[in-house]
């Protein structure tokens, strides 16, 4: 399991991620499927939470940029481009899934 906490800045709203992975399944270079619990202040996210439940790791991580399921279901319902959730999600998919360790990241932005 790997849970994810996402500040998105000055909305200030917070999404929280919980990604279970499937460790029955074996761990073919095909398929990977993670279990997701999204919760959420930002409505759009809440929207986002009730659609997206379930992902396959290796689909969303291994191919092009915007072609998964996470992508999808956020440009359906988040009016935001910038928004640092769906990256924030992804990230502990490729977590949850072995496809990466666990580090924080961040984004700090300045006006001079």
């Amino acid at each position: 399991m790997a849970t994810g906490t996402i500040h998105c800045g000055v909305c200030g709203f917070t999404i929280n991620v919980k990604a279970v992975s499937d460790d029955s399944q074996s761990n073919s270079r095909r398929s990977k499927m993670i279990k997701l619990e999204i919760t959420s202040d930002c409505p759009n996210y809440q929207k986002i939470a009730k659609e997206l439940t379930e992902v396959d790791a290796y689909q969303e991580i291994l191919h092009k940029l915007h072609a998964g399921k996470v992508y999808e279901i956020f440009a359906k319902y988040s009016p935001h481009p910038s928004c640092p959730g769906v990256s924030g999600i992804l990230k502990t998919v490729e977590v949850a899934a072995g496809l990466a360790l666990p580090q924080n990241a961040s984004i700090s932005v300045t006006k001079s």
